[in-house]
């Protein structure tokens, strides 16, 4: 008896997920024998949120808690930095970004640092109270230039090294608040709404957010730009959506699920050799070196007990030698080799 109930169950169990699966194409990755990735020691619990480099060996690591690492190796180690901040508040830096020695920092809440000699000193940028949310992303234009995006949708460019700020963005309700963000060298913006009903574009020439409708009923993760331009998007149950046409932004593939196991996939990037990386939580790290055709695991991922949040591949026209970073949380980082 108790064999014919485990075994009914099994089937509706069964059942249930084949229902759940329908239209989807699941890979079940297997493991892959080598890796590119490699740990490095923060000795932090802080999570890492964010890279920036000076050059091909100087940069900065930023993230939560206060926290600010510099590195003089290219990333290979790191030492903790001082930053002149008030002393109150816990404060989360979100985002750095350099070009040649300019560079600037934003961070919630409501914090702006910039430097002109590399980081060597920052100075911090009072924004008012009048801000329409927090800073979340902040992008290096030129010298005493950059432009701030905030949780709001806000948009806001200086061109006097942050003594005033010009918003680019008339109405910002198209966003529908932002969950996350990225900007697009051609300097537009694409964004998931705060509770990833739907996502939004920003087009360069254009001063109010584009909002468009999800691919399934699951709320997305992340949204963002394939090398060739096309969309790509991460949902709720570890579903992979690419767009066949960067004009048609509401046609998406079946969604692809590499592996079940009950961990949602958090970020996407391409590595210089266009190998498509897949990050989310418990160590879920996931290679597809065939335009996501099919997945691996990654050994090295599968090995740290963390949640990976972000990857970041830097800007090959800002460095000579490309450089590749998984974070993770509780002050994990894996490396790129190559």
């Amino acid at each position: 008896m108790n064999r014919l109930i485990s075994t009914t169950l099994n089937l509706i169990l069964a059942l249930i997920l084949g229902i759940g699966l329908s239209g989807c194409t699941v890979t079940n990755a297997p493991m892959a024998k080598t890796s590119p990735w490699k740990v490095v020691n923060l000795h932090t619990e802080s999570n890492p949120l964010d890279i920036g480099f000076v050059d091909n060996e100087r940069g900065f690591l930023v993230g939560t808690d206060r926290l600010i690492l510099e590195t003089v190796d290219g990333g290979s180690t790191w030492e903790e930095r001082s930053l002149d901040i008030p002393s109150q508040g816990n404060f989360r830096l979100i985002s750095i970004d350099f070009l040649d020695n300019e560079g600037w920092i934003a961070g919630q809440p409501g914090l702006i640092l910039h430097t002109t000699d590399g980081g060597k000193n920052w100075l911090s940028i009072d924004l008012g109270a009048n801000l329409p949310g927090d800073p979340y992303l902040i992008t290096t234009l030129g010298e005493n230039s950059a432009e701030l995006a905030t949780t709001a949708g806000a948009i806001y460019q200086t061109v006097d090294g942050g003594t005033n700020w010009e918003a680019k963005v008339v109405d910002t309700s198209g966003s529908g608040g932002i969950r996350e963000l990225r900007r697009t060298k051609d300097g537009g913006y694409i964004s998931v709404s705060s509770l990833g009903n739907f996502f939004s574009i920003l087009r360069p020439s254009s001063e109010i957010w584009e909002p468009h409708q999800r691919a399934s009923s699951k709320r997305v993760q992340s949204v963002g730009y394939q090398p060739n331009g096309d969309l790509w998007m991460l949902s709720r149950g570890a579903e992979i959506r690419f767009s066949d046409d960067s004009e048609d932004l509401d046609n998406w593939t079946k969604p692809m699920i590499p592996i079940v196991n009950g961990y949602n996939y958090q970020d996407l990037g391409w590595d210089p050799a266009k190998s498509i990386w897949a990050a989310g939580g418990n160590g879920t790290l996931l290679v597809s070196n065939d335009g996501g055709e099919s997945w691996e695991q990654d050994p090295v991922g599968d090995s740290i007990p963390t949640n990976f949040i972000r990857i970041e591949f830097t800007d090959s026209s800002k460095i000579e030698q490309p450089k590749g970073f998984v974070f993770g949380e509780r002050g994990n980082l894996l490396r790129w080799q190559g």
